[in-house]
């Protein structure tokens, strides 16, 4: 076999690659139960899905049931989001422990990175959306895999 056709596989190879990448897009899920709403929302191809139930003791209890569930409805595994962004408070110490401890656990077996993020991250921004929290992150550079909880007193 001729060596230019090698280089010539090697670089098409590369390139398939790079366009592979390119077009790849991440699905995201962003959990909040630090309010007095328990709040997913799933983006996928910059499509958002949401659902919000009530903070109450039976619903933390299940929470991770309830992402599930939620995932299942969007016909989407876990092993299917690339990135999971996670309200820090302040807010209920209830509601941040639990999905904190969700999170790194999802983290520790599915090898998932997530962001922690708080509003007050968010300094000068007046209108927050939960859509615009992966760019927010970007953004104001809130680092990876870092849990740093808020909790009112």
């Amino acid at each position: 076999m001729p060596l230019s056709f090698e280089k010539n596989l090697l670089l098409f190879s590369a390139e398939l690659e790079l366009v592979k990448k390119n077009n790849w897009k991440m699905n995201k899920l962003i959990i909040d139960a630090a309010n007095n709403k328990i709040f997913f929302m799933l983006i996928i191809n910059d499509i958002n899905y949401n659902i919000s139930y009530g903070n109450t003791k039976n619903n933390y209890e299940k929470m991770i049931v309830l992402i599930y569930d939620f995932l299942k409805s969007k016909k989407v595994e876990m092993n299917d989001i690339s990135i999971i962004y996670v309200n820090r408070g302040p807010g209920s110490f209830a509601g941040i422990r639990i999905s904190l401890s969700i999170i790194k656990a999802i983290h520790m077996v599915k090898k998932i990175d997530y962001y922690c993020y708080s509003i007050q991250d968010f300094i000068d921004v007046l209108e927050i959306k939960y859509e615009n929290i992966p760019n927010l992150c970007n953004k104001f550079k809130i680092k990876k895999n870092l849990i740093n909880p808020i909790y009112i007193s």
